[in-house]
């Protein structure tokens, strides 16, 4: 990844993706690449510009948010989308995140915490609110979650390991783990690649529903 993230903003209302395109453009560390009307527009000009990060409406004409991203992470993995939109309907999260999304923010979220998702996503990492996490956390425990039982860990997760885990349970992203702990980012991945082998969860969001169901946060 170069120093510049290169984004791409889709979203059918061209005021609004001027004013994220402005905001944006005040930071020399983002660069907006293109903008996109619809699905069909933003899937062109990922295969022209390559971008780092795709800013996604959800209900745009044609083909929509949640389709677009679809296609995106199949075509492009290596691309990171960050759903930015209206709603937070339960089915629109669930929908957005399924579809490969590392990030779902609401379009009334601050200006920091819009940047702070973007250099998460550039990074790889998932950012999510402590909102959207509750709703994930609400569904999985709807539904059979797989994992260990507490005494079939193989190996205990560390004082360490359970604390990032209470962290990432209240919706914390690497960033505010690592600053809160005073450690670096690097350690926090290193201790979450950790904690997700011994609960075999395949995520951070399937390790907290495994952690709470027995009993570890």
């Amino acid at each position: 990844m170069s120093e510049v993230t290169r984004i791409i903003i889709a979203d059918d209302q061209s005021l609004f993706r001027e004013g994220l395109h402005t905001l944006l453009s005040v930071l020399p560390e983002f660069e907006v690449v293109g903008e996109a009307g619809n699905g069909e527009e933003v899937l062109r000009l990922v295969v022209e510009k390559l971008p780092d990060v795709v800013l996604m409406d959800l209900r745009m004409p044609g083909i929509d948010g949640v389709s677009a991203t679809r296609m995106l992470h199949e075509k492009f993995p290596e691309i990171k989308v960050i759903v930015l939109t209206t709603f937070d309907d339960d089915e629109d999260v669930f929908e957005g995140l399924r579809a490969g999304a590392v990030g779902y923010l609401l379009k009334d979220v601050t200006s920091s915490k819009l940047f702070e998702a973007i250099r998460a996503a550039a990074k790889g990492e998932y950012f999510l609110l402590p909102s959207i996490t509750a709703k994930i956390v609400s569904e999985l425990r709807r539904v059979s979650v797989p994992g260990i039982k507490r005494e079939e860990l193989v190996e205990p997760l560390s004082g360490r390991e359970t604390e990032i885990l209470k962290l990432v349970s209240n919706g914390m992203s690497n960033k505010q783990i690592a600053e809160t702990l005073v450690i670096t980012e690097g350690t926090v991945k290193n201790h979450l690649s950790n904690i997700l082998a011994k609960l075999s969860a395949k995520d951070r969001i399937q390790a907290v529903e495994i952690a709470r169901r027995i009993g570890l946060v």
